[in-house]
């Protein structure tokens, strides 16, 4: 471990990863900068006036050599199926903690299965420290908890909460962001956790939810992290998670033609939200819902913010979701999010 706990981001110039570093930098943290380009980590380094290094993550000696004296590293690279890994690998390796702000389930499961030695070499993996995990997971154990014996959980995703004349022509994904999710895309089918296990659908399934905004919505089951993270906080055997139907990912166009990602005064449009439905053996139900600043602008904040607890000493070495290692309050301590049971 460092002397002087040191937090290294990497993927700090991409969209993304920019947003991160300026507030880690602006927060009083020792920030590193570092990425698989040369001269435009340089040129960031330079901006903010830290250090920045230059790796690619296909180098096992090299990766190690660059977490000398890092604490913390905060990886902000995807598509993440092709940096996470090796990253997770060289921190345990060098007893350094490792998070990241993925949202791409198989990212999770490798997580999961490194805890045993994440937790030998006394550090620990977190992945999804962005939104969607951190504000969905907290609010899922929020709800868990005004249930006795809970065992069904259903989590609803609606990302952009705007009237229809704030969303025309928003913005609200990274280029970054949209080759992440769509790389690999249904390669593992839409999953969902039945009595303990992994299983996939054989299509996805429909279901409705109350996001506080114009009654029921319709939302698309998915694959994500809380499949992982919800079952590790609250040991709830079945959990399924929806995603509101009113905003696609848009797949099908020129990537080169679309902007880095939402600007700062498009980051302020409207809020997120997350729904959580959790069901007891008795049949008694509870409902929870958490409303937040919308995806990047959390990101940016909840990732620091995990990132500076992690650089005091507080942290739960193995794998860890957010709630399991702060408590399910973590999400209230970003800006003016909130949680109101329904």
């Amino acid at each position: 471990m460092a002397a002087t706990p040191r937090l290294l981001v990497y993927g700090a110039t991409g969209y993304t990863g920019r947003l991160v570093a300026e507030h880690a930098k602006q927060s009083g943290l020792d920030v590193v900068v570092a990425g698989r380009n040369q001269d435009r980590i340089a040129v960031l380094g330079k901006e903010l006036d830290v250090e920045s290094r230059a790796f690619t993550v296909e180098d096992p000696e090299l990766l190690r050599d660059a977490l000398d004296d890092i604490t913390v590293v905060l990886n902000v690279a995807g598509p993440f199926r092709r940096t996470a890994r090796p990253l997770m690998d060289a921190c345990i390796d060098k007893g350094v903690h490792y998070l990241d702000t993925t949202a791409e389930y198989d990212i999770f499961a490798t997580a999961r299965s490194l805890h045993v030695k994440a937790a030998a070499a006394g550090v620990m993996v977190m992945s999804g420290v962005g939104w969607d995990v951190v504000p969905s997971d907290c609010v899922a154990a929020h709800a868990a908890a005004r249930v006795a014996d809970p065992v069904s959980l259903r989590i609803a995703l609606k990302l952009l909460s705007a009237t229809p004349e704030e969303a025309q022509g928003l913005n609200l994904f990274s280029r970054g962001s949209i080759i992440s999710a769509t790389e690999g895309i249904g390669d593992l089918g839409v999953l969902v956790r039945t009595d303990g296990d992994i299983v996939a659908l054989p299509e996805p399934e429909v279901a409705s939810f109350d996001f506080g905004d114009t009654g029921l919505e319709e939302c698309v089951s998915a694959s994500m992290g809380d499949l992982i993270t919800s079952h590790v906080a609250t040991g709830i055997p079945s959990i399924e998670v929806y995603v509101q139907a009113g905003r696609p990912l848009p797949i099908d166009l020129d990537l080169s033609t679309l902007p880095d990602g939402p600007t700062a005064q498009e980051r302020e449009v409207g809020r997120s939200k997350i729904v959580a439905e959790v069901t007891g053996r008795d049949g008694s139900v509870a409902r929870s819902l958490i409303d937040t600043p919308t995806g990047y602008r959390f990101t940016q904040l909840s990732s620091v913010e995990i990132a500076r607890r992690v650089l005091t000493g507080s942290f739960t070495p193995g794998f860890q979701a957010p709630s399991s290692a702060y408590g399910p309050e973590l999400a209230l301590a970003i800006a003016d999010t909130q949680i109101k049971d329904l």
